[in-house]
């Protein structure tokens, strides 16, 4: 058979609206997504054997057979695997059906130091998309859907501190708040590698307040029709607050939350939710954490402005004395 590689690569950043981006895709005719959403293929740094136990035990409870998954009509969408195997991420792409954008999302990509160039060499007239978010703004939603997923009861400042203060750090290996917001460093590795015209830099805030002028242009970039009408209404990997933060904590770590949901039927699992969790979607960072966070990227978001040419005057935090 033979292989079927993707020709646009969504590299990141986690947190920034990529599974959203991912569900507006999958709706174009001309688009085919990989039906593993974050294969991380590319990324060759990252070992899961090196991961925390959190997430090792994340990985367990997927229990995904990968060679029946791919040789089977992977109808089952997966959230989130390491392919390590050429063969099995080459048939992620074998439905594909005549979409002229194939495509996959891995937010690993911006981080991990090896998959620009993996890539490149693999891939090399590949199309890449990413999205940057205020990198404060990111870290705290990043924390509010750790505190949701259960895998955090602290408060913010203490949790960012306590991972910050981590001897071992890197993708799942600790949860990398402050790390996955530098990306100066991140975005150079890409814009040294590929020429620009290869390359799409969008902000969060773009896509959040005109989902539609971003997704055009996405279109545009890929050569599909970018007058079809995709349906923003929709919020996906939405950030909640528990009602009771260890409670959940000790159900996550456990794994009875996990294997729980599993098992219930679709039709009462809103009802579910409503029980472990409050009304609002998303509290506010407060102020004294917003100064607290900033000071990771004060310097740092001035250079990315002059590497990326935008302005990111609205990122900065004007501070008082």
């Amino acid at each position: 058979m033979k292989e079927i590689w993707p020709n646009f690569l969504v590299i990141g950043a986690a947190k920034c609206g990529t599974t959203s981006l991912y569900h507006y895709l999958k709706t174009h005719p001309e688009v085919y997504m990989s039906p593993i959403k974050e294969p991380n293929f590319f990324s060759t740094d990252i070992n899961p054997d090196n991961f925390s136990q959190q997430y090792k035990d994340i990985e367990r409870r997927k229990r995904l057979n990968l060679t029946e998954y791919v040789s089977g009509d992977m109808k089952r969408e997966i959230w989130g695997y390491f392919v390590k195997k050429r063969e099995h991420y080459t048939a992620l792409f074998k439905n594909v059906k005549g979409e002229r954008a194939i495509g996959e999302i891995s937010n690993s990509y911006l981080f991990s130091k090896e998959a620009a160039s993996n890539i490149s060499r693999t891939l090399p007239n590949v199309k890449l998309i990413a999205i940057l978010r205020n990198p404060v703004t990111r870290m705290y939603s990043h924390y509010m859907a750790n505190l949701r997923d259960g895998k955090t009861y602290k408060s913010f400042r203490e949790e960012v501190e306590f991972d910050f203060n981590q001897k071992c750090k890197g993708w799942y290996i600790n949860h990398a708040y402050v790390e996955m917001g530098l990306y100066y460093d991140q975005v150079k590795r890409f814009l040294t590698t590929f020429p620009s015209h290869q390359i799409r830099i969008y902000l969060h805030d773009d896509f959040q307040q005109n989902p539609s002028m971003v997704l055009t242009d996405i279109c545009r970039f890929l050569g599909i029709d970018e007058s079809f009408g995709f349906n923003t209404s929709e919020r996906y990997n939405e950030a909640r607050v528990p009602k009771n933060k260890k409670f959940l904590y000790w159900l996550s770590s456990t794994g009875i939350k996990k294997n729980t949901f599993r098992i219930l039927p679709e039709r009462i699992k809103p009802g579910i939710k409503k029980f472990f969790f409050k009304a609002e979607i998303e509290l506010k960072i407060e102020e004294s954490d917003r100064q607290f966070a900033y000071q990771f990227y004060e310097s740092e978001i001035p250079q990315l402005e002059k590497l990326i040419g935008r302005d990111l005057t609205h990122w900065k935090l004007h501070q008082t004395k």
